[in-house]
């Protein structure tokens, strides 16, 4: 494929963390041929190989913005993003953008009409992304993803949950429902002399001691407990999955039959005293409120903290991580796990409560304004699509062989230890993708760390506290959502660092429910009693 030079692609970063890629369609949509027109006293019979031979369509040129988590990301002629291309006829332009600001940068690109191809929506439906939808901004995909392989395996229950008023706007990021849990430094806690906690009282001595017993035995008092980030997503917060071990609901909760929001449950008020416990007795960052995600091992890798309080699947990262660092100071012990990973903690009444993901994290979603006919669309999804194979799957994951990793005879990937290689021409491009009908890349080695990451993310099903409300979308929460949800975030960092106490806490929240929180709970209820009868 003749590529772009690279003075033709634009490359628009902005400026901080992030990583996160896309990937496009293999000769997506070739015409059949059709014999050109005759030269003069040609024959105008066409050849046999003017009739059958397919016509190959230009490179479909694509701009995809994405969520980056790294300082450093794969650039637009990288050799991953350059067979990418090759593999699926496209020129692409990618904008990465800080996984901490790309909310507010999507709320900027959406307000300046100036859209990419492709645009990934983060988190929960926003209301700036709704209202865009209802006023006709992104293209229906309902219609055809039955038409395309990958596509057409989306679940049903997921495909609802993402839809905005019953129609889908975007091709979901497939992820697991039962994700959410801790890792933390094993070979900490058995320096310290724990075991693995199962109340929340021995996840907080764990914490404690991981502060004053010099779990790395380095003779300095340079260690804290648990690491928290500025989040850009919701979901996935550190305080969203350890409020329910307390027993609060999953943003809302029912009661009588009523839709009520998590803030006005006295257990959502137990789980804020923990967390402000926590930070009072310095068990976790002082500036958790702007520690960016991008960083967020670092500490654990640095033998600063011990735990992380998110997606569980994240453990055997960052013990890859762990591994490779001590491998250059020549210190590794290949034999064991540095990390090990669990569930969570059980509630005072002896219940083990996780968050769940929607299924989903976010969607693409495909723009009017940019790709502007049906034909387009089509070729657009048919990337989408293309993306999904295996071997794209492989590629968007892991890179190229031979160069970003290697395969043994049982087809198990070992990845470069080479990280700013990889950094700089892969990770993130995996965010991209939908993993429909499934996962189907190859995989690392499974270890037994792996192993047990993935018995526990199916096990967390049994244990998903869902949110009821899922499905339902508010208009006054399209108008009002933003300013809600800051009073709410504002006095939970406030309480929990000391700059407000309990009364000033409810005070904010009496402030919330007269800022438009009536309103909101009164529609919402209207929804739900609706939605009960159908």
């Amino acid at each position: 494929m003749k590529r772009k030079a690279s003075s033709m692609k634009r490359f628009v970063a902005v400026v901080s963390v992030g990583t996160i890629a896309a990937g496009t369609l293999a000769g997506c949509g070739g015409d059949s041929g059709s014999s050109a027109s005759p030269s003069a006293g040609a024959s105008t019979a066409p050849s046999a190989a003017a009739s059958t031979a397919p016509t190959q369509q230009p490179p479909l040129e694509l701009t995809i913005m994405l969520p980056i988590f790294k300082t450093n990301f794969p650039k637009d002629d990288s050799p991953v993003a350059a067979e990418l291309e090759k593999r699926t006829n496209t020129n692409i332009h990618f904008e990465w953008v800080p996984n901490a600001s790309y909310n507010d940068k999507f709320n900027i690109t959406l307000a300046s009409g100036k859209l990419p191809t492709l645009i990934a929506v983060l988190g929960d439906k926003s209301s700036s992304f709704v209202n865009a939808v209802r006023s006709g901004a992104f293209w229906e995909l309902s219609p055809y993803l039955k038409d395309f392989k990958n596509l057409s395996g989306a679940n049903p229950t997921v495909l609802n949950n993402s839809s905005i008023d019953g129609k889908v706007y975007g091709v979901y990021r497939g992820r697991d429902l039962g994700r959410n849990g801790y890792y933390y430094r094993k070979d900490w806690l058995d320096a310290v002399g724990l075991q693995e906690p199962k109340t929340i009282d021995d996840f907080y001595n764990m914490l404690k001691a991981f502060k004053e017993k010099d779990p790395d035995k380095n003779g300095k008092a340079d260690t804290y407990g648990m690491i928290l980030v500025k989040w850009t997503g919701g979901w996935a917060s550190g305080f969203d999955i350890i409020k329910l071990w307390f027993g609060a609901p999953n943003k809302w909760g029912v009661k009588d039959g009523k839709l009520v929001p998590e803030h006005q449950y006295e257990e959502y008020i137990e789980g804020l005293k923990f967390m402000k416990k926590l930070y009072d007795e310095k068990l976790i960052n002082t500036d958790f409120a702007v520690f960016d995600s991008a960083k967020w091992t670092d500490p654990m890798v640095n033998n600063q903290a011990g735990v992380i309080v998110d997606v569980i699947d994240g453990g055997a990262r960052a013990d890859d991580k762990i591994h490779a660092a001590l491998v250059k100071e020549g210190k590794d012990n290949p034999n064991i796990h540095y990390i090990d990973v669990s569930s969570g903690v059980v509630g005072k009444d002896g219940k083990l409560r996780t968050l769940p993901t929607a299924g989903y994290s976010g969607m693409v979603s495909i723009p009017k304004s940019t790709v502007k006919t049906e034909a387009e669309l089509k070729r657009v999804l048919a990337f989408l699509d293309k993306i999904n194979d295996s071997e794209n799957q492989t590629l968007l994951s892991y890179g190229l062989e031979g160069k970003h990793y290697t395969l043994d005879a049982e087809k198990n990937v070992t990845i470069s230890k080479d990280t700013v290689l990889l950094e700089s021409e892969v990770e993130g491009l995996n965010q991209m993708l939908s993993f429909l009908p499934s996962s189907n890349a190859l995989t690392v080695k499974q270890t037994e760390l792996r192993k047990k990451q993935t018995a526990l993310i199916k096990k967390n099903e049994e244990f998903v506290v869902a949110n009821p409300a899922a499905p339902l979308i508010s208009d006054v929460y399209n108008q009002k959502g933003p300013q809600l949800e800051n009073i709410i975030n504002d006095a939970r960092i406030k309480f929990i660092v000391g700059q407000l106490d309990e009364a000033g806490m409810r005070a904010a929240f009496e402030t919330w429910k007269k800022s438009g929180g009536d309103e909101l709970v009164k529609e919402m209820n209207e929804l739900y009693t609706a939605a009960q009868k159908k």
